[in-house]
């Protein structure tokens, strides 16, 4: 949001001008315009029609077979509040004066990936509960979490406010305590978006008193990829919001290269749908998806272990149950062929993924004769 900030080095506009006061100061993708912004948001519009319509229906058939995965909610309602960004940034091309325009794009624009930050920061915990189960899931580690949640509200919430705030005041000592409030909240939300990664990596560097427990569908290993690719995404737009943010403010009619459109869209739109449409694709619902209620080591384990008794039962919901269990089956098939730690099993863990594994075999064969039954 510090894009639109003023400085007091910048000139002021005159006292005479009404307030809310149009900003001085180059933005990131500068003042958008019909000839070249409305094509290139209205293309991203549509990409996160998409993006919203893949994941409700996501959640819709998950909800109908009782597999509770809210994040899809939360991707939907992400997509949503980007389809919200791209109208306001389509309408203000159209009235380019009109200040309140500029002001609600602005917001939206730095508003919206939070909810990105926030479900990347939740997978990193459920990876670290899984290969670490005794230390994650100790109450100090989910307070940290909960602190990382609850500044990330007060941050938005604050950062909103002071954005407002600069567009309809004149005071050159306001400003700048805005200036610096919005530099501190571009700064935090790097940081989150940044955190998944070194979580991740030093809990796969400190050593495991026991092998990870399973939890989602797919390979242990996977999840982490996924992880760390959205999340180096993500770190990416942030960090380059930040920094150019931290360079002296430029004139309006001087930008410097960091202020293009091409660089907007780049390290803000198509980073955030590279990663929305990432999440679709590989099917982060069926991955990262942990039994309800889990609250304590063992849980993931002893979920993992009753998902093969849901699929059965789900087998006579129809076709869209039918089409379900055969994702899952073909994800599951990774951890089948890729075992993560295969080498290094005990007599006793190797009979209980056989066991495992055959039960798998036997509810596919089941699904298979339902569906055939069914058709």
């Amino acid at each position: 949001m510090s894009d639109t900030t003023h400085d007091s080095s910048i000139p002021q506009p005159p006292p005479a001008q009404h307030a809310p006061y149009a900003p001085t100061t180059a933005s990131l993708g500068g003042l958008p315009n019909i000839l070249t912004d409305i094509p290139i948001t209205t293309i991203f519009l549509f990409l996160f029609l998409l993006g919203a319509i893949t994941h409700m229906t996501i959640f819709q058939l998950n909800k109908r077979r009782g597999h509770k995965f809210l994040l899809s909610g939360m991707l939907f309602g992400f997509c949503m509040a980007r389809q919200a960004t791209c109208a306001l940034r389509i309408a203000w091309a159209c009235h380019p004066t009109h200040v309140p325009l500029a002001i609600a794009a602005n917001i939206f624009v730095s508003a919206g990936v939070v909810l990105l930050f926030i479900i990347n920061l939740i997978f990193a915990q459920r990876i670290l509960r899984a290969a670490h189960p005794r230390s994650a899931w100790h109450p100090a580690f989910a307070l940290l979490f909960t602190a990382l949640y609850g500044l990330v509200v007060v941050s938005l919430l604050l950062l909103i406010a002071v954005t407002v705030l600069s567009f309809y005041t004149l005071n050159r000592n306001t400003r700048r305590v805005a200036r610096d409030i919005q530099l501190y909240g571009a700064t935090y939300f790097t940081l989150v978006a940044f955190l998944p990664i070194p979580m991740v990596v030093v809990g796969l560097l400190i050593p495991r008193a026991t092998r990870p427990e399973r939890f989602g569908a797919g390979r242990f290993r996977s999840k982490i990829v996924i992880l760390l690719v959205a999340a180096v995404l993500l770190t990416l737009g942030a960090a380059f919001r930040t920094g150019t943010s931290y360079r002296a403010p430029r004139p309006r009619n001087n930008p410097a290269w960091y202020h293009s459109k091409a660089c907007f869209y780049t390290f803000n739109l198509l980073v955030e749908i590279l990663v929305v449409l990432l999440y679709a694709v590989l099917r982060v619902d069926l991955r990262f998806h942990v039994p309800n209620g889990a609250s304590k080591a063992g849980d993931y384990a002893a979920g993992h272990g009753q998902e093969v008794h849901e699929k059965e039962e789900e087998t006579g919901n129809g076709a869209a149950a039918a089409a379900a269990v055969d994702v899952s089956a073909r994800i599951r098939s990774e951890e089948e062929v890729f075992d993560d730690d295969a080498g290094a099993r005990r007599p006793e863990e190797e009979e209980e993924v056989l066991e495992e594994k055959n039960r798998r075999r036997i509810a596919d064969q089941v699904t298979e004769g339902h569906t055939v039954s069914g058709a």
